[in-house]
């Protein structure tokens, strides 16, 4: 039996998610309802920890697939960010260049 507390927190939490899944909802009757008569038995104990895990691990393979797209995109759009960084730098040099020569060019037409 893992230690009382951690496992009665563990079954609290998952406890307050919405589930669907029967083989879940089944074992978190059966462990709450040991839980409440006492101490649980250790096969409702590892049962309950082989659904939980199964549930969750779906759940943590798809969380982990959506952190990886977003991460791609990301990565993308900071290319892109950079690049457009240094070609604004570059239209700034051009801007610069092109109003030296035509400041020079005002001034030769003053004289």
């Amino acid at each position: 039996m893992p230690d009382p507390g951690a496992f009665a927190a563990l079954v609290e939490t998952v406890g307050g998610f919405h589930v669907t899944d029967r083989r879940l909802l089944r074992a978190q009757r059966a462990i709450e309802r040991e839980l409440a008569a006492g101490t649980p038995a250790p096969g409702t104990v590892t049962a309950y920890l082989a659904a939980v895990r199964a549930y969750f691990s779906g759940f943590a393979r798809d969380a982990q697939a959506q952190l990886a797209s977003v991460d791609r995109e990301l990565e993308g759009l900071y290319q892109r960010q950079y690049n457009l960084a240094a070609e604004r730098g570059v239209a700034e040099q051009r801007i610069a260049v092109v109003q030296g020569v035509l400041a020079k060019l005002e001034e030769l037409s003053a004289q």
